[in-house]
Protein backbone atom coordinates (compact mmCIF):
# COMPACT_ATOMS: atom_id res chain seq x y z
CA UNK A 1 0.00 0.00 0.00
CA UNK A 2 2.08 3.39 -1.14
CA UNK A 3 2.23 5.51 2.23
CA UNK A 4 0.03 8.49 0.80
CA UNK A 5 -2.79 6.36 0.81
CA UNK A 6 -5.61 7.15 3.91
CA UNK A 7 -8.27 4.53 4.11
CA UNK A 8 -11.51 5.95 3.62
CA UNK A 9 -13.04 5.57 6.93
CA UNK A 10 -9.84 7.60 8.39
CA UNK A 11 -11.28 10.33 6.81
CA UNK A 12 -14.21 10.08 7.30
CA UNK A 13 -13.32 10.29 11.00
CA UNK A 14 -11.20 13.07 10.84
CA UNK A 15 -13.98 14.96 8.80
CA UNK A 16 -16.50 13.88 11.38
CA UNK A 17 -14.45 15.23 14.33
CA UNK A 18 -13.75 18.49 12.25
CA UNK A 19 -18.20 18.87 12.21
CA UNK A 20 -18.88 18.10 15.50
CA UNK A 21 -16.60 20.44 16.74
CA UNK A 22 -18.09 22.97 14.63
CA UNK A 23 -21.55 21.84 15.58
CA UNK A 24 -20.54 22.60 19.39
CA UNK A 25 -18.52 25.96 18.68
CA UNK A 26 -22.19 27.15 16.72
CA UNK A 27 -24.45 25.36 19.15
CA UNK A 28 -22.28 27.22 22.21
CA UNK A 29 -22.34 30.59 20.22
CA UNK A 30 -25.96 30.10 19.95
CA UNK A 31 -26.56 29.11 23.28
CA UNK A 32 -24.58 32.67 24.76
CA UNK A 33 -25.74 34.87 22.29
CA UNK A 34 -29.25 33.96 20.89
CA UNK A 35 -31.30 31.67 23.66
CA UNK A 36 -32.88 33.15 26.65
CA UNK A 37 -32.05 30.81 29.36
CA UNK A 38 -29.99 30.49 32.77
CA UNK A 39 -26.12 30.99 32.15
CA UNK A 40 -26.79 31.80 28.20
CA UNK A 41 -27.04 35.65 26.55
CA UNK A 42 -29.07 37.56 29.98
CA UNK A 43 -25.96 35.66 32.16
CA UNK A 44 -23.28 37.38 29.55
CA UNK A 45 -25.21 40.50 29.41
CA UNK A 46 -25.59 41.07 33.06
CA UNK A 47 -21.82 40.32 33.91
CA UNK A 48 -20.61 42.42 30.77
CA UNK A 49 -23.15 45.01 32.55
CA UNK A 50 -21.40 44.58 35.98
CA UNK A 51 -18.33 45.43 34.65
CA UNK A 52 -18.88 48.10 32.52
CA UNK A 53 -22.24 49.79 32.95
CA UNK A 54 -22.41 52.49 35.59
CA UNK A 55 -25.34 54.44 37.08
CA UNK A 56 -25.58 58.21 37.45
CA UNK A 57 -27.41 60.50 39.03
CA UNK A 58 -28.78 63.61 37.07
CA UNK A 59 -29.16 66.65 39.72
CA UNK A 60 -32.78 68.02 40.66
CA UNK A 61 -33.50 71.88 39.91
CA UNK A 62 -33.98 73.73 43.46
CA UNK A 63 -37.06 75.48 43.49
CA UNK A 64 -36.96 79.07 43.33
CA UNK A 65 -37.67 81.23 46.04
CA UNK A 66 -38.89 85.12 45.26
CA UNK A 67 -40.82 87.40 47.48
CA UNK A 68 -44.17 88.74 47.28
CA UNK A 69 -43.81 90.69 44.06
CA UNK A 70 -41.97 87.57 42.21
CA UNK A 71 -38.48 89.45 42.61
CA UNK A 72 -35.95 86.57 42.83
CA UNK A 73 -34.51 85.73 46.21
CA UNK A 74 -32.90 82.19 45.71
CA UNK A 75 -32.22 80.51 42.46
CA UNK A 76 -30.06 77.86 41.07
CA UNK A 77 -27.56 78.24 38.64
CA UNK A 78 -25.70 75.14 36.43
CA UNK A 79 -22.12 74.37 37.76
CA UNK A 80 -19.72 71.55 36.62
CA UNK A 81 -17.55 69.99 39.67
CA UNK A 82 -14.47 68.65 38.58
CA UNK A 83 -13.48 65.50 39.71
CA UNK A 84 -10.74 62.92 38.93
CA UNK A 85 -9.76 59.20 39.44
CA UNK A 86 -6.73 59.07 41.31
CA UNK A 87 -5.43 55.98 39.96
CA UNK A 88 -5.35 57.18 36.28
CA UNK A 89 -4.26 60.93 37.37
CA UNK A 90 -1.20 59.66 39.22
CA UNK A 91 -0.18 58.04 35.84
CA UNK A 92 0.42 61.29 34.57
CA UNK A 93 4.00 62.73 34.51
CA UNK A 94 3.91 66.19 34.21
CA UNK A 95 0.43 67.54 36.34
CA UNK A 96 1.82 71.28 36.07
CA UNK A 97 -0.52 72.62 33.03
CA UNK A 98 -3.29 70.77 35.31
CA UNK A 99 -2.02 72.62 38.33
CA UNK A 100 -1.83 76.23 36.65
CA UNK A 101 -5.22 75.58 35.03
CA UNK A 102 -7.00 74.79 38.61
CA UNK A 103 -4.73 77.77 39.75
CA UNK A 104 -3.32 75.50 42.64
CA UNK A 105 0.35 75.04 43.17
CA UNK A 106 1.49 71.95 41.40
CA UNK A 107 2.75 70.22 44.82
CA UNK A 108 -0.57 70.97 46.37
CA UNK A 109 -1.78 68.98 43.50
CA UNK A 110 0.50 66.21 44.16
CA UNK A 111 -0.08 66.30 47.65
CA UNK A 112 -3.64 65.58 47.50
CA UNK A 113 -3.26 62.81 44.86
CA UNK A 114 -0.67 61.43 47.20
CA UNK A 115 -3.08 61.55 50.19
CA UNK A 116 -6.09 59.68 47.84
CA UNK A 117 -3.69 57.45 46.59
CA UNK A 118 -5.69 53.88 46.46
CA UNK A 119 -9.13 55.53 45.70
CA UNK A 120 -11.10 55.73 42.99
CA UNK A 121 -12.48 59.56 43.25
CA UNK A 122 -11.62 62.91 44.41
CA UNK A 123 -12.43 66.36 43.45
CA UNK A 124 -10.73 68.72 42.27
CA UNK A 125 -13.24 71.70 42.59
CA UNK A 126 -16.32 71.96 43.13
CA UNK A 127 -19.55 73.88 41.13
CA UNK A 128 -17.44 75.86 39.08
CA UNK A 129 -18.47 78.29 36.30
CA UNK A 130 -19.21 75.95 33.03
CA UNK A 131 -17.01 77.82 30.56
CA UNK A 132 -14.19 77.54 33.20
CA UNK A 133 -14.68 74.16 33.73
CA UNK A 134 -14.88 73.05 30.05
CA UNK A 135 -11.39 75.39 29.43
CA UNK A 136 -10.22 72.56 32.51
CA UNK A 137 -11.90 69.75 30.64
CA UNK A 138 -10.30 70.71 27.13
CA UNK A 139 -6.96 69.77 28.42
CA UNK A 140 -7.96 66.02 28.16
CA UNK A 141 -5.97 65.11 31.21
CA UNK A 142 -6.48 61.23 31.49
CA UNK A 143 -8.88 60.41 35.07
CA UNK A 144 -10.27 63.88 35.51
CA UNK A 145 -13.67 64.20 34.47
CA UNK A 146 -17.01 66.68 34.89
CA UNK A 147 -20.41 66.37 36.57
CA UNK A 148 -23.18 68.98 35.93
CA UNK A 149 -24.42 70.63 39.53
CA UNK A 150 -26.16 72.89 40.41
CA UNK A 151 -25.16 76.23 43.21
CA UNK A 152 -27.88 78.60 45.24
CA UNK A 153 -27.54 82.45 44.16
CA UNK A 154 -29.04 84.46 46.35
CA UNK A 155 -29.66 87.84 44.29
CA UNK A 156 -30.72 90.29 47.64
CA UNK A 157 -27.31 88.95 49.18
CA UNK A 158 -27.03 90.30 52.79
CA UNK A 159 -30.53 91.91 52.56
CA UNK A 160 -32.51 88.79 52.80
CA UNK A 161 -29.99 86.39 53.58
CA UNK A 162 -30.64 85.74 57.50
CA UNK A 163 -33.94 85.09 56.61
CA UNK A 164 -34.19 83.09 53.15
CA UNK A 165 -31.24 81.03 54.71
CA UNK A 166 -28.57 78.99 52.27
CA UNK A 167 -27.62 75.41 51.21
CA UNK A 168 -24.44 73.36 51.85
CA UNK A 169 -22.49 72.22 49.10
CA UNK A 170 -24.79 69.14 48.05
CA UNK A 171 -27.66 71.38 48.28
CA UNK A 172 -29.64 71.16 51.15
CA UNK A 173 -30.56 73.42 53.27
CA UNK A 174 -29.26 74.14 56.79
CA UNK A 175 -30.39 77.66 57.66
CA UNK A 176 -33.69 79.51 57.65
CA UNK A 177 -36.64 79.06 55.23
CA UNK A 178 -34.58 77.01 53.03
CA UNK A 179 -33.61 74.43 56.09
CA UNK A 180 -37.76 74.69 57.00
CA UNK A 181 -39.22 74.05 53.27
CA UNK A 182 -35.97 71.85 52.10
CA UNK A 183 -38.69 69.13 51.40
CA UNK A 184 -40.49 71.23 49.32
CA UNK A 185 -37.96 72.92 47.33
CA UNK A 186 -35.21 70.73 46.52
CA UNK A 187 -37.11 68.12 44.28
CA UNK A 188 -36.13 64.98 43.46
CA UNK A 189 -32.68 63.56 41.34
CA UNK A 190 -33.42 60.86 38.49
CA UNK A 191 -31.01 58.75 37.06
CA UNK A 192 -28.82 57.68 33.83
CA UNK A 193 -27.09 54.67 32.59
CA UNK A 194 -23.41 54.91 31.19
CA UNK A 195 -20.48 52.92 29.65
CA UNK A 196 -16.97 52.57 30.73
CA UNK A 197 -13.45 51.46 29.91
CA UNK A 198 -11.37 49.53 31.67
CA UNK A 199 -9.61 52.57 32.87
CA UNK A 200 -13.00 53.82 34.69
CA UNK A 201 -13.38 56.47 32.06
CA UNK A 202 -17.30 57.38 31.11
CA UNK A 203 -17.23 56.49 26.94
CA UNK A 204 -20.88 56.89 26.31
CA UNK A 205 -24.32 57.72 28.01
CA UNK A 206 -26.51 54.56 27.52
CA UNK A 207 -29.85 56.53 28.84
CA UNK A 208 -32.33 58.19 31.09
CA UNK A 209 -33.57 55.84 33.76
CA UNK A 210 -35.64 58.51 35.22
CA UNK A 211 -35.87 61.80 34.99
CA UNK A 212 -35.39 64.30 37.64
CA UNK A 213 -38.42 66.03 39.10
CA UNK A 214 -37.39 69.81 39.88
CA UNK A 215 -38.20 71.54 43.44
CA UNK A 216 -41.17 73.75 43.52
CA UNK A 217 -41.48 77.41 44.01
CA UNK A 218 -41.73 79.34 47.24
CA UNK A 219 -43.39 82.61 47.40
CA UNK A 220 -42.78 84.56 50.48
CA UNK A 221 -44.16 87.23 52.01
CA UNK A 222 -41.79 89.87 52.15
CA UNK A 223 -41.58 92.71 49.92
CA UNK A 224 -38.04 93.06 48.91
CA UNK A 225 -38.32 97.31 48.04
CA UNK A 226 -39.60 97.07 51.68
CA UNK A 227 -36.90 94.34 52.69
CA UNK A 228 -34.07 97.12 51.25
CA UNK A 229 -35.58 100.18 52.96
CA UNK A 230 -35.08 98.44 56.17
CA UNK A 231 -31.65 97.43 55.74
CA UNK A 232 -30.31 100.86 54.28
CA UNK A 233 -32.36 102.65 57.32
CA UNK A 234 -31.04 99.60 60.01
CA UNK A 235 -27.28 100.11 58.75
CA UNK A 236 -27.34 103.92 58.97
CA UNK A 237 -29.05 103.40 62.56
CA UNK A 238 -25.87 101.17 63.70
CA UNK A 239 -23.93 104.02 62.39
CA UNK A 240 -25.25 106.75 64.06
CA UNK A 241 -25.81 105.40 67.04
CA UNK A 242 -22.82 102.84 68.03
CA UNK A 243 -25.39 99.71 68.71
CA UNK A 244 -23.52 96.56 68.65
CA UNK A 245 -26.82 94.83 66.81
CA UNK A 246 -30.38 95.36 65.72
CA UNK A 247 -33.56 94.31 64.53
CA UNK A 248 -36.88 95.63 62.49
CA UNK A 249 -39.57 93.46 61.55
CA UNK A 250 -42.72 94.87 59.41
CA UNK A 251 -46.04 93.08 59.56
CA UNK A 252 -48.72 93.48 57.42
CA UNK A 253 -52.13 95.16 59.69
CA UNK A 254 -54.54 93.13 57.56
CA UNK A 255 -52.94 89.79 57.00
CA UNK A 256 -50.48 88.33 59.66
CA UNK A 257 -47.97 88.66 57.09
CA UNK A 258 -44.39 89.43 57.36
CA UNK A 259 -43.23 92.68 54.91
CA UNK A 260 -39.91 93.10 56.02
CA UNK A 261 -36.91 91.31 58.70
CA UNK A 262 -33.81 92.43 58.78
CA UNK A 263 -30.58 92.22 61.15
CA UNK A 264 -27.30 93.28 62.06
CA UNK A 265 -24.78 92.27 62.14
CA UNK A 266 -24.73 90.99 58.12
CA UNK A 267 -23.62 88.69 56.03
CA UNK A 268 -23.41 87.72 52.44
CA UNK A 269 -24.84 83.72 51.63
CA UNK A 270 -22.92 84.25 48.42
CA UNK A 271 -19.65 84.92 50.14
CA UNK A 272 -19.52 82.66 53.43
CA UNK A 273 -15.99 82.78 53.34
CA UNK A 274 -16.35 86.24 55.30
CA UNK A 275 -18.66 85.55 57.84
CA UNK A 276 -18.52 87.01 61.45
CA UNK A 277 -19.56 85.51 64.54
CA UNK A 278 -23.72 85.55 64.78
CA UNK A 279 -24.02 87.46 61.52
CA UNK A 280 -26.64 83.83 60.29
CA UNK A 281 -28.29 84.58 62.67
CA UNK A 282 -32.04 85.87 62.34
CA UNK A 283 -32.12 87.56 65.75
CA UNK A 284 -35.39 89.01 64.99
CA UNK A 285 -37.24 85.60 65.69
CA UNK A 286 -34.17 83.97 67.72
CA UNK A 287 -33.00 86.39 70.30
CA UNK A 288 -35.42 87.49 72.99
CA UNK A 289 -35.02 90.85 75.32
CA UNK A 290 -37.42 91.90 78.08
CA UNK A 291 -39.78 94.19 76.10
CA UNK A 292 -39.41 97.30 78.95
CA UNK A 293 -42.12 99.97 78.77
CA UNK A 294 -43.17 98.83 75.14
CA UNK A 295 -45.78 96.47 77.34
CA UNK A 296 -47.62 99.88 79.02
CA UNK A 297 -50.26 99.86 76.29
CA UNK A 298 -50.75 95.94 77.13
CA UNK A 299 -51.16 96.92 80.98
CA UNK A 300 -53.92 99.83 80.04
CA UNK A 301 -55.66 97.26 77.93
CA UNK A 302 -55.97 95.36 81.63
CA UNK A 303 -57.39 98.69 83.37
CA UNK A 304 -59.82 99.83 80.73
CA UNK A 305 -61.10 95.42 80.84
CA UNK A 306 -61.32 95.64 84.30
CA UNK A 307 -64.55 98.52 84.02
CA UNK A 308 -62.63 100.63 86.68
CA UNK A 309 -60.49 103.06 84.45
CA UNK A 310 -60.88 104.93 81.34
CA UNK A 311 -58.23 106.57 79.45
CA UNK A 312 -59.19 109.79 80.59
CA UNK A 313 -58.89 108.43 84.57
CA UNK A 314 -56.66 110.87 86.53
CA UNK A 315 -53.47 109.21 88.43
CA UNK A 316 -51.34 111.13 90.60
CA UNK A 317 -47.88 110.66 90.46
CA UNK A 318 -46.48 113.12 92.77
CA UNK A 319 -44.28 113.45 94.42
CA UNK A 320 -42.76 112.02 90.94
CA UNK A 321 -41.46 108.95 92.58
CA UNK A 322 -42.90 105.56 94.26
CA UNK A 323 -41.52 102.77 96.54
CA UNK A 324 -42.24 98.90 96.62
CA UNK A 325 -40.49 97.14 99.14
CA UNK A 326 -36.95 98.45 99.11
CA UNK A 327 -36.94 99.59 95.26
CA UNK A 328 -37.95 103.21 94.24
CA UNK A 329 -39.40 104.23 91.31
CA UNK A 330 -38.79 107.73 90.06
CA UNK A 331 -40.13 109.61 86.63
CA UNK A 332 -37.75 112.20 85.83
CA UNK A 333 -39.89 114.57 87.35
CA UNK A 334 -43.10 115.33 89.04
CA UNK A 335 -46.29 115.33 86.16
CA UNK A 336 -48.48 115.13 89.12
CA UNK A 337 -51.85 114.27 88.50
CA UNK A 338 -51.98 112.74 84.87
CA UNK A 339 -54.91 110.79 82.87
CA UNK A 340 -54.12 107.39 82.27
CA UNK A 341 -53.65 108.02 78.57
CA UNK A 342 -50.60 110.50 79.64
CA UNK A 343 -49.22 108.36 81.57
CA UNK A 344 -48.86 106.03 78.57
CA UNK A 345 -47.34 109.57 76.88
CA UNK A 346 -44.97 110.03 79.61
CA UNK A 347 -44.34 106.59 80.10
CA UNK A 348 -44.58 107.66 83.54
CA UNK A 349 -42.78 104.51 86.08
CA UNK A 350 -45.04 105.76 88.76
CA UNK A 351 -48.58 105.78 86.98
CA UNK A 352 -47.88 102.22 86.09
CA UNK A 353 -46.89 101.62 89.47
CA UNK A 354 -50.13 102.39 90.96
CA UNK A 355 -52.09 100.69 88.09
CA UNK A 356 -49.83 97.36 88.81
CA UNK A 357 -50.90 97.73 92.65
CA UNK A 358 -54.65 97.91 92.08
CA UNK A 359 -55.40 95.78 89.30
CA UNK A 360 -52.79 93.43 90.31
CA UNK A 361 -50.86 90.41 89.03
CA UNK A 362 -53.91 88.48 87.51
CA UNK A 363 -55.11 90.28 84.38
CA UNK A 364 -52.32 92.00 83.73
CA UNK A 365 -50.55 88.21 82.79
CA UNK A 366 -53.82 87.23 81.57
CA UNK A 367 -53.54 90.06 78.68
CA UNK A 368 -49.84 89.48 77.73
CA UNK A 369 -50.39 85.69 77.97
CA UNK A 370 -53.62 86.59 75.27
CA UNK A 371 -51.57 88.75 73.27
CA UNK A 372 -49.31 85.65 72.27
CA UNK A 373 -46.47 86.53 74.91
CA UNK A 374 -44.57 83.61 75.81
CA UNK A 375 -45.76 81.17 72.87
CA UNK A 376 -43.64 80.40 69.81
CA UNK A 377 -45.27 82.40 66.72
CA UNK A 378 -45.98 79.59 64.76
CA UNK A 379 -44.19 80.27 61.27
CA UNK A 380 -41.90 77.34 61.78
CA UNK A 381 -39.21 79.51 60.96
CA UNK A 382 -36.11 76.98 62.55
CA UNK A 383 -35.17 78.38 65.79
CA UNK A 384 -38.14 81.02 66.32
CA UNK A 385 -38.32 81.53 70.49
CA UNK A 386 -41.16 81.51 72.47
CA UNK A 387 -40.18 84.00 75.13
CA UNK A 388 -40.45 83.83 78.51
CA UNK A 389 -43.87 85.05 80.30
CA UNK A 390 -43.16 84.02 83.98
CA UNK A 391 -46.17 82.15 85.54
CA UNK A 392 -45.20 81.23 89.26
CA UNK A 393 -46.99 79.37 92.26
CA UNK A 394 -45.97 82.93 94.16
CA UNK A 395 -45.07 86.44 93.26
CA UNK A 396 -43.57 88.94 94.92
CA UNK A 397 -44.94 92.70 95.35
CA UNK A 398 -42.09 93.75 93.08
CA UNK A 399 -41.85 91.09 90.90
CA UNK A 400 -45.93 91.66 90.14
CA UNK A 401 -45.02 95.99 89.61
CA UNK A 402 -42.07 95.18 87.28
CA UNK A 403 -44.31 93.03 85.37
CA UNK A 404 -46.39 95.33 84.37
CA UNK A 405 -43.77 97.58 83.21
CA UNK A 406 -41.80 94.53 80.98
CA UNK A 407 -39.41 93.10 83.28
CA UNK A 408 -39.41 89.96 84.21
CA UNK A 409 -40.11 88.43 80.76
CA UNK A 410 -38.58 88.54 77.69
CA UNK A 411 -39.91 88.84 73.68
CA UNK A 412 -38.64 88.45 70.51
CA UNK A 413 -38.96 91.48 68.17
CA UNK A 414 -41.57 89.24 66.14
CA UNK A 415 -43.50 88.18 69.00
CA UNK A 416 -43.40 92.15 70.16
CA UNK A 417 -44.81 93.49 66.57
CA UNK A 418 -47.29 90.26 66.69
CA UNK A 419 -48.86 91.51 70.23
CA UNK A 420 -49.35 95.41 68.79
CA UNK A 421 -50.92 93.92 65.83
CA UNK A 422 -53.60 92.79 68.44
CA UNK A 423 -54.35 96.80 68.52
CA UNK A 424 -53.70 97.31 64.49
CA UNK A 425 -56.03 94.70 63.31
CA UNK A 426 -58.88 95.89 65.64
CA UNK A 427 -58.53 93.39 68.00
CA UNK A 428 -57.30 90.42 66.17
CA UNK A 429 -54.02 88.01 67.20
CA UNK A 430 -52.80 87.51 64.07
CA UNK A 431 -51.36 83.75 62.63
CA UNK A 432 -48.39 85.27 61.60
CA UNK A 433 -46.89 84.09 58.07
CA UNK A 434 -43.86 84.11 56.13
CA UNK A 435 -45.00 83.02 52.66
CA UNK A 436 -47.38 84.91 50.71
CA UNK A 437 -51.32 84.70 51.91
CA UNK A 438 -54.53 85.24 49.50
CA UNK A 439 -55.66 89.14 49.55
CA UNK A 440 -57.33 89.71 52.40
CA UNK A 441 -57.04 86.62 54.58
CA UNK A 442 -56.68 87.51 57.96
CA UNK A 443 -56.10 84.31 60.07
CA UNK A 444 -56.29 84.74 63.87
CA UNK A 445 -58.72 84.90 66.83
CA UNK A 446 -60.05 87.58 68.70
CA UNK A 447 -58.32 88.48 72.00
CA UNK A 448 -59.91 92.38 72.21
CA UNK A 449 -62.90 94.55 71.98
CA UNK A 450 -62.31 96.27 68.78
CA UNK A 451 -63.50 99.72 70.87
CA UNK A 452 -60.28 99.61 73.17
CA UNK A 453 -58.26 98.37 70.40
CA UNK A 454 -59.45 101.77 68.80
CA UNK A 455 -58.74 103.84 72.06
CA UNK A 456 -55.45 102.18 72.68
CA UNK A 457 -54.45 103.50 69.11
CA UNK A 458 -55.28 106.96 70.15
CA UNK A 459 -53.53 106.34 73.05
CA UNK A 460 -50.94 105.70 70.81
CA UNK A 461 -51.07 108.33 68.78
CA UNK A 462 -50.68 110.58 71.72
CA UNK A 463 -47.09 109.12 72.55
CA UNK A 464 -45.87 110.94 69.10
CA UNK A 465 -47.23 114.21 70.58
CA UNK A 466 -44.41 117.22 70.80
CA UNK A 467 -44.30 116.22 74.40
CA UNK A 468 -44.93 112.53 74.09
CA UNK A 469 -41.72 110.07 74.34
CA UNK A 470 -42.08 109.30 70.74
CA UNK A 471 -42.22 112.57 69.17
CA UNK A 472 -39.30 111.68 66.97
CA UNK A 473 -41.43 108.76 65.68
CA UNK A 474 -43.90 111.37 63.59
CA UNK A 475 -44.07 111.00 60.00
CA UNK A 476 -45.19 114.36 58.16
CA UNK A 477 -49.13 114.12 56.84
CA UNK A 478 -49.42 110.94 58.70
CA UNK A 479 -51.18 109.78 61.89
CA UNK A 480 -48.68 107.71 63.50
CA UNK A 481 -48.70 105.83 67.01
CA UNK A 482 -46.18 103.88 69.01
CA UNK A 483 -44.55 102.98 72.48
CA UNK A 484 -41.22 103.84 72.95
CA UNK A 485 -38.93 101.73 75.44
CA UNK A 486 -35.73 101.70 77.14
CA UNK A 487 -34.03 98.65 78.82
CA UNK A 488 -31.14 97.98 80.88
CA UNK A 489 -29.30 94.75 79.41
CA UNK A 490 -28.45 91.88 82.06
CA UNK A 491 -25.38 91.02 83.05
CA UNK A 492 -23.64 88.37 84.83
CA UNK A 493 -24.52 90.39 88.42
CA UNK A 494 -27.51 91.36 87.66
CA UNK A 495 -28.82 94.98 85.36
CA UNK A 496 -25.73 96.84 83.76
CA UNK A 497 -26.14 100.47 84.79
CA UNK A 498 -24.77 101.55 81.10
CA UNK A 499 -25.88 99.13 78.74
CA UNK A 500 -29.61 99.40 76.97
CA UNK A 501 -31.65 98.23 74.46
CA UNK A 502 -33.88 100.98 72.63
CA UNK A 503 -37.60 99.87 71.34
CA UNK A 504 -39.78 101.56 69.41
CA UNK A 505 -42.87 99.46 68.30
CA UNK A 506 -45.86 101.47 66.34
CA UNK A 507 -48.22 101.41 63.28
CA UNK A 508 -49.55 103.28 60.38
CA UNK A 509 -51.31 104.95 59.74
CA UNK A 510 -53.49 105.06 62.97
CA UNK A 511 -56.83 105.81 61.47
CA UNK A 512 -56.73 102.46 59.35
CA UNK A 513 -53.28 101.02 60.36
CA UNK A 514 -51.99 98.76 57.15
CA UNK A 515 -48.58 97.66 59.06
CA UNK A 516 -46.53 97.39 62.21
CA UNK A 517 -43.49 97.92 62.89
CA UNK A 518 -40.72 97.06 65.66
CA UNK A 519 -37.16 98.92 65.90
CA UNK A 520 -34.54 97.48 68.13
CA UNK A 521 -31.29 98.57 68.86
CA UNK A 522 -28.92 96.64 71.01
CA UNK A 523 -26.44 98.31 73.15
CA UNK A 524 -26.86 102.17 71.71
CA UNK A 525 -23.55 104.02 72.86
CA UNK A 526 -23.31 107.88 73.74
CA UNK A 527 -26.14 110.07 75.24
CA UNK A 528 -28.91 109.28 72.71
CA UNK A 529 -29.22 105.60 73.35
CA UNK A 530 -33.57 105.42 74.68
CA UNK A 531 -36.27 104.39 72.50
CA UNK A 532 -36.98 107.60 71.94
CA UNK A 533 -34.06 109.35 70.90
CA UNK A 534 -32.61 106.03 69.22
CA UNK A 535 -35.56 104.19 68.03
CA UNK A 536 -38.31 106.08 66.64
CA UNK A 537 -36.13 107.98 64.27
CA UNK A 538 -35.93 104.86 62.80
CA UNK A 539 -39.69 104.15 62.76
CA UNK A 540 -40.61 107.12 61.12
CA UNK A 541 -38.06 107.02 58.35
CA UNK A 542 -39.29 103.02 57.65
CA UNK A 543 -42.64 104.55 58.26
CA UNK A 544 -42.30 106.71 55.73
CA UNK A 545 -40.82 105.02 52.80
CA UNK A 546 -43.63 101.86 53.75
CA UNK A 547 -46.35 104.10 53.32
CA UNK A 548 -44.88 105.59 50.35
CA UNK A 549 -44.21 102.03 48.61
CA UNK A 550 -48.08 100.47 49.91
CA UNK A 551 -49.25 103.71 47.86
CA UNK A 552 -50.95 105.07 51.09
CA UNK A 553 -52.02 108.62 50.51
CA UNK A 554 -51.57 111.70 52.42
CA UNK A 555 -55.30 112.13 55.22
CA UNK A 556 -56.55 114.93 57.18
CA UNK A 557 -54.61 114.13 60.28
CA UNK A 558 -55.37 115.31 63.70
CA UNK A 559 -52.50 116.25 65.54
CA UNK A 560 -51.62 113.68 68.96
CA UNK A 561 -52.97 116.09 71.13
CA UNK A 562 -56.12 116.38 69.54
CA UNK A 563 -56.32 112.65 69.06
CA UNK A 564 -55.65 112.05 73.18
CA UNK A 565 -58.09 114.77 73.85
CA UNK A 566 -61.02 112.86 71.54
CA UNK A 567 -59.89 109.70 73.59
CA UNK A 568 -60.51 111.61 76.39
CA UNK A 569 -56.78 112.13 77.42
CA UNK A 570 -56.79 115.88 77.31
CA UNK A 571 -55.04 117.15 80.70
Amino acid sequence: MPASAVTPWRLYLLFGVLLAMFAALLGRVIYLQVLEVDGGRAFLQSQGAARAVRTAEIPAYRGLITDRRGEPLAVSTPVISLYANPKILATVEDLGPLAAALDMPQQELEDRLERYAGKGFMYLRRQEVPAEARRILALRFPGVRGAREYRRFYPAGEVAGQLVGFTNTDGKGIAGLEMAYDDWLRGAPGKKQYIKDMKGEAIRDIGVIEEARPGRSLQLSIDLRLQYLQHAELQRAIALTGARAGSIVTLDAHSGEVLAMVNHPIYNPNNREELVPGGTRNRAMTDVFEPGSTMKPLTLVAALESGRYAVDSIIDTSPGRIRVGRKVFPDPRNYGELTLARVIAKSSQVGITKLALELGREPIWDVFQRFGLGQPPGTGFPGESAGLLPNRPRWRQIEEVTLAFGYGLTASPLQLARAYSVFASGGILPQLSLLRRDPGELVGERVLEPGIALEVREVLHGVTGKDGTGHLARVDGYAVGGKTGTVHKVGASGYLDSQYVALFAGLAPVEDPRFVTVVILDRPQGDRYGGGAAAAPVFARVARGALRLLNVPPGSVLAPEEALAMAGGGE
